[in-house]
């Protein structure tokens, strides 16, 4: 049976999301299809409603083996899917914002999550050669069709976010209702700009890479190479991710966290899902074990004293 898990709004679109939720990126390049089920179930099980996906993950992978997962069980998760992906020379369908695109996407990303539709449909990347203008548009029309029932974006400036707000409000389109940009104890730079815009126009933000791109798990330690497997084992980003600043942070936080009888993953979800703008934190698993550990995480509930010994440990992030 399914535990009650807190949820929250996005937005004003009348959807509500688990604080905690699962990012999908998994599905496809580090888990088959079995795992990827078993994954999805466990969240399900502890009352996970809020699945985050895109057309290029796995290659179209991810969509799959999570439309395949949720089969007989559609009406207990929300499910998000994106467009507009990072450039691949060898896949240009996940390139682009372009009304042409943003239809060709769509149907390809249900035919693959055999859905008639999803729940909230996100832009991944601005497309500095569409406006977007033909963006919303295009994706206004997929809402009034019932494709989509919300639509938002991911990795806007500030000012980016105010632009399409405004966009929308002017064209009578519908509104970006979410923003997905990365945010974490190790990277606090959307307090910048980006979550005053947020704020500012009711947009709801989901954290992308909540630990640190896996920093703030504890698996990775100072001077010594990345574990074989883990993710930055083979990602060409670990030298600008594995520094002596960075670990001086986690360092703190993990005495933060032993000195409070918890976990650094805990601290890091638990600090997000304690921001008020923050919707849902979405963090990947590869195992049933995993989403258990990250449920647990984000229950972890900050004092106010807890939050500003954080704020002032990781003060440098910003």
């Amino acid at each position: 049976m399914a535990q009650t898990q807190l949820a929250r709004p996005l937005g004003d679109s009348g959807i509500q999301v688990t604080v905690a939720g699962l990012g999908c990126n998994n599905f496809g390049m580090r888990i088959d299809a079995a795992a990827s089920a078993r994954v999805v179930h466990a969240a399900l099980d502890h009352g996970v409603n809020f699945f985050d996906t895109a057309d290029v993950y796995g290659l179209g992978e991810s969509e799959k083996h999570l439309g395949a997962a949720l089969k007989g069980r559609r009406g207990e998760a929300v499910v998000l899917t994106k467009f507009a992906s990072p450039a691949d020379p060898e896949h240009p369908e996940h390139r682009g914002a372009s009304p042409e695109h943003v239809r060709r996407a769509i149907e390809n990303s249900l035919r693959r999550l055999e859905m008639d539709h999803v729940d909230v449909y996100m832009l991944h990347r601005p497309d500095p050669d569409t406006p977007i203008e033909a963006t919303l548009e295009a994706l206004h029309r997929l809402v009034e069709e019932g494709k989509v029932r919300a639509i938002a974006s991911s990795n806007l400036t500030g000012w980016q976010v105010a632009d399409a707000d405004w966009t929308s409000r002017s064209r009578g389109f519908a509104r970006f209702v979410a923003a997905e940009n990365r945010y974490s104890l190790l990277d606090r730079a959307a307090e910048r700009d980006l979550l005053p815009a947020c704020r500012r126009f009711g947009v709801s933000l989901i954290p992308y890479s909540p630990l640190g791109n896996g920093l703030l798990t504890g698996k990775y330690r100072r001077g010594e190479a990345a574990p074989e497997g883990t993710r930055l084992s083979l990602s060409p980003r670990a030298a600008a991710l594995l520094t002596d600043a960075n670990f001086d942070v986690v360092e703190a936080v993990e005495r933060f966290a032993a000195e409070r009888g918890t976990t650094v993953t805990a601290v890091a979800l638990g600090w997000l899902a304690a921001q008020p703008d923050v919707a849902s934190v979405i963090a990947g698993a590869t195992s049933p074990e995993q989403v258990a550990a990250n449920v647990a995480g984000t229950a972890w509930t900050p004092s106010d004293e807890d939050l500003e010994e954080l704020g002032r440990l990781t003060a440098g992030q910003r």
